[in-house]
């Protein structure tokens, strides 16, 4: 496999950096690492061959950067660029940039990228590709007005959506005319400072529905693979917290007819790498499509875990030219995966900062930890609180269960707060045991 880069720049930092950079290591591809100030004294510094200080902590200075990430890739002499997930994940302007310079892209092409940015034009493509969508505007809405008549004819609730981005900033759940006039200019401004755009639009709100997303692969040649779905129902403020793959809310055949369209879909858009179509499943079993991200998912480890596959390698080895096995490999036995955020769940989850003085990771059986955390790690306040993901594997899913109490149980970190004990609670819930938690579990069912 040596020899598909000379050399990989990537452009991320924390968890999914170090993950990376291992995922180069195995193909035998140099790795360079960027770094804020703030992340000097990385895991992700330490483990690359080569790290680059691109600024100061704020990201907008260093993460953020493309000129500076550019002049990185220039000078270490990196002939591929990985994004991670975040910062300049979905961005097709570095896409672009990589393509005019001679560099690799590990993720979409530009113009497919932007495309797919515009939650509107994503949904148009999607149902023109033969996905079912939510009842919805065709666009965005011009104004209040706009919006108050079309939320009448959809009926409420109804969703008020940034057209430019997700993540569930600028994202509203309206129960009413009154509540949509309120949340009208918040979640505008909410999308402008998240997006640069504060275009919306709407969409019908499903109660008590599932989250569910569907790993797909395309390479080049157009040979598509999906690898399941992953139920990322768990959220709190449309954030996941756990995620677990086969979903209790998903059958053989729906998961066959999902993952079909999906790829269709992927291919007729020109989509090539690793993608996530993410969907939204009501109490029936229809599935309604809501956004597709181009880039690597934070919750890809529960499909790997699943399917016995290396998602970041495949994507190196997609964006080199290489073409996928002919087969998909098969899912066996159940996966979780719980992220530790360094939050503090009995203040409403605040931001936990400050010096670990103690951690152990959890290990055993079926247990995988995917951190860039370590003793004496200062948790910087300036990005994402994820800290580590702890995922459990097992023959079924009572063992992935049993597996991952054991391995929170394990896990020690010292000197802050951790999501940790909020997941043993869940862990415990009759809801979550019995397979019954939809994205509205937090708020009215967890313990």
């Amino acid at each position: 496999m040596a020899g598909l880069f000379k050399k990989v720049l990537v452009a991320n930092r924390g968890e999914i950096a170090v993950r990376i950079i291992r995922a180069c290591k195995e193909l035998g591809i140099p790795s360079v690492g960027v770094f804020s100030e703030a992340d000097r004294d990385s895991l992700a510094v330490r483990l690359a061959d080569e790290a680059v200080c691109i600024g100061p902590p704020p990201s907008s200075k260093s993460y953020l950067n493309i000129p500076n990430i550019i002049s990185a890739a220039a000078i270490t002499g990196a002939d591929a660029i990985h994004p991670g997930y975040g910062f300049l994940a979905e961005n097709s302007y570095l896409a672009e940039i990589c393509n005019e310079n001679g560099i690799a892209f590990v993720g979409p092409a530009a113009e497919v990228m932007d495309r797919l940015a515009d939650k509107v034009q994503a949904r148009q493509a999607m149902a023109a590709a033969g996905l079912p969508v939510i009842p919805g505007s065709e666009r965005a809405v011009r104004g209040l007005a706009e919006a108050e008549h079309l939320a009448r004819e959809l009926g409420y609730p109804v969703m008020l959506k940034a057209a430019a981005g997700g993540g569930g900033r600028g994202l509203r759940i309206v129960a009413g005319a009154d509540e949509l006039a309120r949340a009208y200019p918040t979640a505008q401004a909410e999308a402008e400072s998240a997006f640069g755009s504060g275009e919306l639009y709407l969409e019908r709100y499903l109660e008590k529905a599932r989250h569910i997303e569907i790993q797909v692969l395309v390479d080049a040649h157009g040979r598509a693979w999906h690898l399941g779905e992953r139920d990322c129902s768990i959220q709190r403020r449309h954030q996941k917290l756990l995620e677990e793959a086969p979903s209790p809310a998903v059958d053989a055949k729906l998961r066959k007819r999902m993952g079909e369209l999906a790829c269709k879909a992927a291919v007729k858009v020109g989509y090539t790498n690793a993608g996530t179509f993410e969907f939204l499943v009501d109490k029936q079993g229809e599935f309604y499509f809501m956004e597709i991200n181009t880039r690597i998912q934070v919750e890809h480890p529960v499909t790997e875990a699943l399917y016995d596959v290396d998602i970041v390698k495949l994507q190196l080895l997609m964006a080199a030219g290489e073409q996928l096995p002919r087969q998909a490999p098969q899912a066996r036995g159940h996966a979780i995966e719980c992220r530790i955020n360094a939050e503090d769940p009995a203040r409403d989850f605040a931001p936990a900062t400050g010096q670990i003085t103690e951690f152990v990771a959890p290990g055993g059986p079926g247990i995988r930890v995917d951190t860039h955390a370590f003793q004496g790690y200062r948790v910087p306040p300036f990005y994402d609180s994820l800290l580590a993901k702890v995922i459990a594997h097992g023959r079924d899913r009572a063992e992935a269960i049993a597996r991952m109490r054991r391995a929170l149980q394990e896990l020690t970190v010292r000197g802050l707060k951790t999501t940790a004990p909020f997941h043993l609670q869940v862990l415990s819930d009759p809801v979550f045991l019995n397979g019954d938690a939809d994205t509205t579990y937090i708020d009215r069912a967890a313990p």
